[in-house]
């Protein structure tokens, strides 16, 4: 898949998610959030309860290399954690977070197959 496709895929993935986020009550507070050298995370919003939560959106088309879920590796999800833990430390977040993940699966043609928000997904998998 070409680069413009790929980023094509991500950005509509985020907006998917983001809407689907909203729709559950979740206030969005910042998207695409970078540290330098680190990486991004691609969205942070708080929950109904008052968490902070940061999102991971994976978008796929078609299951060729398995579902978004699948997607995240040890890599990504230490990375997340680390990125998840100094935004806290930079603003000073004195509450509840945690890291879920939006999997958003669409058919070849670009058509959207589903949109699943798993809360607490990265802290819950197994390391």
């Amino acid at each position: 898949m070409p680069a413009n496709d790929r980023i094509g895929l991500g950005r509509r993935g985020e907006n998917l998610a983001v809407a689907l986020l909203e729709s559950e009550g979740y206030w969005i507070i910042q998207r695409n959030w970078r540290c330098a050298g680190l990486g991004e995370i691609d969205v942070i919003a708080v929950d109904p309860d008052d968490c902070l939560v940061f999102v991971e959106v994976r978008a796929r088309r078609g299951d060729a290399y398995g579902t978004p879920e699948e997607s995240i590796t040890g890599d990504k999800k230490a990375r997340l954690k680390l990125l998840a833990e100094l935004y806290v430390q930079a603003f000073a977040w004195a509450d509840d977070w945690r890291i879920d993940v939006v999997a958003v699966e669409m058919d070849s043609r670009g058509r959207l197959l589903r949109k699943t928000h798993i809360a607490n997904a990265v802290t819950g998998w197994d390391d």
